[in-house]
């Protein structure tokens, strides 16, 4: 017996007793996971989480209050030596305020792959992010955009709300849409060879860097050091 047809006889064994008019659907699934919800979404100590799985995974991380929002995406365009950052649609207009109007480019109509490649970055929302896996979900949808727009550019500048912040995957899930296109990103790209040399910039920007607005009347129980 090959290892294919030893795999296939334990299938067989385990699924003896099944009827075989019963569903997948119809056998009970244990549910008793974590859904999150402790702490709740966006107080301070899911704020820190997610800055320190961020900055673990290589990724810059500034807490800011709602009023530097528009300075601090110009500060981080203008540090990066961006000539032009992508801004999708939806994106919030007082916090594109800062980056000079020359410097800003829109997606519509949708620019091609090989201006994507040039641009300085882009600038984005997110759809909510998991502090204990230090991720950020993006669904397409307003200030997000088309995943190419954040797997092109080299350099990706992402806003974050505290309230999108939340504890666990299947709190993150509950907040979404299925039918979406659903980006999960977890600092910047990066991948191993087989002599585990990590190579950042493969398969998305190899820059990403997170502005967490936190504002002062829901601030941290301790400073972000960051």
């Amino acid at each position: 017996m090959n290892a294919r047809d030893d795999v296939l006889a334990r299938i067989r064994r385990a699924l003896a007793d099944v009827p075989d008019d019963e569903r997948p659907q119809d056998g009970p699934v244990d549910r008793r996971y974590s859904a999150g919800g402790t702490p709740p979404a966006g107080s301070p100590d899911l704020v820190r989480l997610l800055a320190e799985r961020l900055t673990d995974y290589g990724a810059s991380v500034r807490p800011v209050t709602s009023d530097e929002v528009a300075a601090a995406v110009a500060q981080a365009v203008s540090a990066r030596g961006a000539q032009s950052v992508v801004v999708p649609r939806g994106f919030p207009p007082q916090w594109q305020a800062g980056p000079a109007a020359e410097r800003v480019l829109t997606d519509e109509p949708r620019l091609p792959v090989e201006q994507l490649d040039r641009v300085g970055g882009v600038v984005t929302t997110v759809a909510t992010a998991i502090a204990a896996t230090g991720t950020l979900v993006l669904d397409g949808g307003p200030g997000q955009g088309r995943r190419a727009l954040t797997l092109v550019p080299d350099y990706h500048l992402c806003v974050v709300r505290a309230e999108q912040i939340v504890a666990s995957v299947p709190e993150a899930l509950a907040r979404l849409a299925p039918v979406r296109p659903l980006t999960f990103i977890s600092g910047p790209s990066a991948t191993s060879d087989i002599e585990l040399d990590r190579v950042e910039g493969v398969h998305g920007p190899r820059t990403l860097e997170v502005l967490v607005i936190s504002d002062p009347l829901n601030p941290p129980d301790t400073p972000l050091e960051l």
